[in-house]
């Protein structure tokens, strides 16, 4: 008997097709397809509210956890973004810890890194329960499942990245750490402004067992030293996330990032065609596009930017529901 509830082998097309194995014959079937962008569609009956955890598999004996995911209507729902550079790929669902954040997985030396994006330019990661918050903006209803923030990571200070009111109610009052460059520091208040760590352009810190490095961001709309991007080294995994930034070196200039996440929004940011040469220049293991919302209110063409990112350089792009 398996210990699990669901497993699905994706067998290469060439050989055999793909097929899922059911742990019974009265287990939900689920479905898998290929896309034609490439990315595999995983799918099962569930009950609403039921939360599963995809892992996946190159030889049915080593089980990474992929994504964890809860059942809207009347199933779950994977596309894996990955599939296209594996000759074979097997799944499973297994039943998700109770209470357990739903998000992307990304392996670290020492456990999962958990990735969950909330909107535009605000997203959550979860490490050994410590939950990090970069740019967290917006209503309080977004954050009313998530876990209190032990950290927070402000790029600059415009208000799609930057709200005290935000921050004040996600933080922890045991204990929060903010890393902030001077400007949103300056906004602080009397609460919140000792909890901060400055980070300038080039600056590092630790705190919890990883580290946060400080990148340049700006362009036209934002002054050279005004911001931040930064690269987070958790348990040997490297995540960059760049801000508000145009097409700079500084960015092209990064190595061994193993997951980021790049604006791309006009006139703010970076067009499409920019965005897509800067990524192609640091190659980054996984990108996500982010912050993509244009100022009147049209979202940037992501198949474009995933069809420019082309599949050449073994780049994955996950595309996600950011608004």
């Amino acid at each position: 008997m398996l210990p699990l509830r669901y497993v699905c082998a994706a067998l290469p097309a060439a050989l055999l097709g793909w097929s899922w194995l059911a742990a019974d014959d009265s287990s939900p079937q689920p479905t898998i397809s290929r896309q034609p962008d490439g990315d595999m569609l995983v799918s099962i009956p569930s009950s609403p509210g039921t939360t599963l955890r995809l892992e996946t598999s190159t030889n049915l004996l080593n089980w990474q956890p992929l994504a964890t995911t809860t059942a809207t209507n009347s199933s779950i729902q994977h596309r894996d973004s990955a599939a296209i550079y594996h000759p074979s790929r097997h799944y499973r669902f297994t039943p998700a810890p109770q209470g357990a954040l739903t998000g992307d997985h990304l392996p670290s030396s020492d456990g999962d890194i958990l990735i969950r994006p909330i909107n535009h330019a605000s997203f959550l990661l979860q490490w050994k329960n410590i939950a990090i918050y970069c740019d967290p903006v917006g209503a309080t209803s977004l954050y009313s499942t998530l876990p209190k923030a032990d950290v927070i990571i402000i790029s600059h200070s415009h208000s799609d990245h930057w709200s005290s009111s935000t921050v004040s109610s996600i933080r922890n009052t045991s204990g929060c750490a903010i890393f902030a460059p001077q400007a949103v520091a300056n906004a602080m208040n009397s609460t919140l402004r000792p909890l901060t760590t400055i980070m300038a352009n080039n600056t590092s810190a630790s705190i919890r067992g990883f580290s946060i490095s400080a990148i340049p961001a700006y362009n036209s709309n934002h002054p050279v030293g005004s911001g931040n991007g930064y690269v987070l080294t958790i348990a040997g995994t490297r995540l960059y996330f760049s801000g508000d930034t145009g097409d700079i070196p500084e960015t092209r200039a990064l190595t061994n990032i193993d997951a980021a996440f790049l604006c791309m929004n006009i006139p703010f940011t970076m067009n499409v065609s920019s965005a897509v040469s800067v990524v192609r220049a640091f190659r980054p293991r996984i990108i996500y596009p982010y912050h993509y919302r244009n100022q009147d209110n049209s979202l940037a063409d992501l198949r474009l930017f995933e069809d420019l990112v082309s599949t050449d350089l073994g780049i994955e792009v996950r595309t996600r529901p950011w608004y």
